[in-house]
């Protein structure tokens, strides 16, 4: 039988309000409300709790508190991805950023979906995955939607709303977020 994790990770319709999902995100609300409330020289204690948090990458992500998310066990970084203050990643899916990637202020990264069918979405969700390459800099107060890929050295213009793949190399900004030229320096 499918669990309702095993759903919720693969795509498809499930019901967030499965125990054991509740459980998760309570535990991962814990993490960050003890992250943001650390201060700037519990160096140590924010690395444990960063370990704890996320799938991968915690022992080398550089984050500014506050920070949110929903699991953080389906947020897997690379080496020393840079978070700014006050972002927030809803991983319902897998959220997948490469090495040295940046992200400014109010970045938010969001997998969740809901049905447009009221009677449904009162009762169901699901959520597409988000990729993001190695090297990408995403300006602040930019929102990544379900599904999108950005390649790798890409830069996301600040307040962009990223609605569609973003290919390598190149800067792309606006809402939506489209492509304004190849970056060749």
């Amino acid at each position: 039988m499918t669990s309702e994790r095993e759903k919720m990770l693969a795509g498809e319709r499930y019901d967030a309000l499965d125990p054991e999902l509740v459980a998760t995100r309570e535990r991962a609300r814990d993490l960050c409300q003890a992250l943001n409330a650390t201060r700037e020289r519990e160096v140590d204690a924010r690395r444990a709790i960063l370990r704890d948090l996320f799938g991968r990458g915690g022992d080398s992500v550089w984050m500014q508190p506050p920070f949110y998310c929903d699991y953080g066990a389906n947020i897997e970084l690379g080496e020393r991805v840079y978070f700014n203050f006050n972002c927030v990643v809803l991983d319902v899916c897998r959220v997948t950023i490469g090495d040295f990637t940046m992200f400014g202020p109010a970045v938010q990264i969001l997998t969740p979906l809901h049905p447009l069918n009221a009677a449904e979405r009162r009762v169901k969700e699901y959520g597409k995955p988000i990729e993001i390459g190695a090297d990408v800099w995403v300006g602040g107060g930019a929102i990544i939607l379900p599904g999108v890929r950005i390649g790798s050295r890409a830069v996301i213009g600040a307040g962009s709303i990223v609605t569609r793949d973003v290919p390598e190399g190149v800067l792309a900004a606006g809402n939506p977020c489209r492509v304004i030229r190849a970056i060749t320096e």
